[in-house]
Parts: structure tokens; sequence; C-alpha cells
């Protein structure tokens, strides 16, 4: 799994950071998912690597405008370039009521299949939100001043590593039965003999997670969904000094962020969501943001728009 920061303001973009928006590139399967769509992001789709055409799935946090103003845009603009197989929104109640009125009151017609699946039920039950053969994805209801959620997903373990040596020794031919094997299927070969997959490979690999947690003022929910998690994405609208703010407006600082980082127990912690305020030049500044988060999580990195992350069991990091 690879994350992609698109946008890494609150409220406006500045010169150096659009608004909100992160995309999560599976490429085993040539699929991006994207986590909230604020205005610009398919410019700053434009401006990576990333191609929209093989977008799948959108996760929208909440309905304020930094985070879900791209979104008619990216998808009259999907529909246009007719490339696009289908998509999955999830999010708030509220999301399919906003979608119907600005593409019904806009004209921009959907030429592909679409669904908007509500996620407040499943958040509230601590139900799983989506789930195939490879991912589990689940969200937990925040505390903003609307209704707001986090998400978790979760590869699923892997096979061990297939030792193809052992299957060389014993003469069996390669190819597809290779791969059946390293399912872990038993396998019967044409000369009678049978093998079963488990004999060859080694103990199942964990998979990785991460979990995308914007906005919010500090909430135990998200040290409960972000347990042991590789990976922490949380918002750091502020600076310490100004919690009395941060509470005012229902979002966290950097040492909030810190903190649910380190009572979760997760490897590593990336701030991002940073008030204009911070901006270069300014008496504080994002740097500043980042020191006192390290002062309780030293493993913490400050987000910056097109910063990549190679999710594994230890994040590496290369900027595009």
């Amino acid at each position: 799994m690879q994350i992609t920061f698109l946008g890494t303001s609150s409220g406006v973009p500045t010169r150096n950071r659009n608004v909100s928006a992160l995309a999560l590139r599976l490429p085993q399967r040539s699929e991006i998912w994207l986590f909230d769509c604020g205005e610009g992001t398919q410019h700053q789709f434009l401006k990576s690597e990333l191609r929209t055409s093989q977008l799948r799935r959108i996760f929208i946090t909440h309905m304020h405008g930094d985070h879900i103003y791209g979104l008619p845009g990216l998808l009259a603009s999907l529909g246009l370039a007719g490339n696009s197989f289908g998509l999955d929104l999830y999010g708030p109640n509220a999301l399919k009521i906003y979608l119907d009125g600005v593409l019904k009151s806009s004209s921009s017609g959907i030429s592909y299949p679409m669904q908007i699946l509500p996620v407040e039920q499943f958040a509230y039950q601590n139900l799983v939100v989506f789930e195939d053969k490879e991912f589990v994805v689940r969200c937990s209801p925040l505390t903003h001043r609307i209704p707001a959620f986090a998400y978790r997903v979760d590869q699923k373990a892997k096979p061990g590593r297939f030792d193809i040596n052992k299957a060389k020794a014993l003469k069996i031919p390669p190819g597809p039965i290779y791969a059946q094997l390293q399912n872990g299927e038993e396998v019967k070969l044409p000369d009678g003999r049978t093998f079963h997959g488990k004999d060859f490979c080694g103990p199942e690999r964990a998979g990785a997670s991460f979990v995308y947690c914007t906005d919010t003022v500090f909430t135990e929910s998200a040290i409960n969904l972000a347990n042991g998690a590789d990976l922490l994405i949380h918002e750091a609208t502020y600076a310490h000094q100004d919690s009395e703010l941060a509470y005012q407006r229902m979002h966290s600082t950097s040492t909030m962020a810190a903190q649910v980082a380190s009572e979760a127990n997760v490897g590593q912690l990336i701030l991002t969501h940073f008030s204009p305020r911070y901006a270069p030049g300014n008496r504080f500044s994002t740097s500043d943001l980042l020191n006192e988060a390290k002062a309780i999580f030293p493993n913490t990195l400050l987000a910056k728009d097109f910063l990549q992350i190679d999710i594994q069991k230890h994040a590496t990091v290369r900027d595009t």
C-alpha cells in the first residue's frame, strides 16, 4: 500500500498546500482509493503520478467544504473522460443529498456505475464498512462540529513465503501449480502424488494497516480505531499554545495527535491538516508543531503535498 498526500492544509488552500485529500494506491491491483476530496483535488492528481482512471473508492470523513468541494468536479471529469469502471463512495448520510443536488443542478451526467454508501450506522455499531479478499475497512465516529468519521484500512494476512527450492527438489512442475500451493491449496499431480500448500509455505505474513483521522478534537474513539496500526495520519490543525482555539473549533493540536499515537501504540504518526496561521514566515510554524508532537511521540513526520509513504510493517518515505 502506498499513500500520497494531495492536500494538507485546513480550511483554505495556501501557496504550498491544497486542502484535504489523500490517495491510497494499491499497486498490486492497479487501484486507487481516495480519502476526502477538497477543492482542486483533480488538479493535484494531474500534478502527481496518479491516474484518476484507477479510482475505485472514495471515503469522505465529513461534509465540510474543505473536504468535499472537489468531489463534484472530479466525478464530472471522470464521466467526460469515459475511462472509469465505476466508483463506490462512502461517507456521512448527507453525502448522497449533496451529490444528488449538485450533479442535478449542474446537469452533470455520470456515465459510469456509482453508488453512495452511508457509513454512520457502521461507525456507531462498530461494523465493517468494506471487505474483500485482501482488505478490511472500518470507521469510527469522531468529535467535531458536525458528524465526522475516521477510517482504518487493514491489509489481510498474506500467505507465508513459498519454498520454491523444496518444490523443485520434489520435481513439482513450475507454473500455476506453484501459485496453488502458495495459496495453501491441495494439489494432485498427474503422476498421482498429492501435495499440501501448507507444507511449502512459511508463517503467514501480517498485512499493513493505516488510519486516517480528521477532523476532531482529542477522542478515545480515535485511539480505539488506531490501536496497533502501522501508520496513523492525524490532523494537527493547531499548536499546543492554541489549545483553547482547538477546543472551540473542535480540532486537534499537535500534542493531541501525538497523544493518540502514543496511547494507540502505532508504528508511525504523520501530522496533516495544518492551519494557514503556521505558514512559513509566521511566528510559529509547522516545524514547531512537529517538535511538540515528537516530544510525546518521537516517530512523527510532517505531511506535505505530494509526500509519498510506502506502508509496510515499517513505513518508508520518499518525495515525488
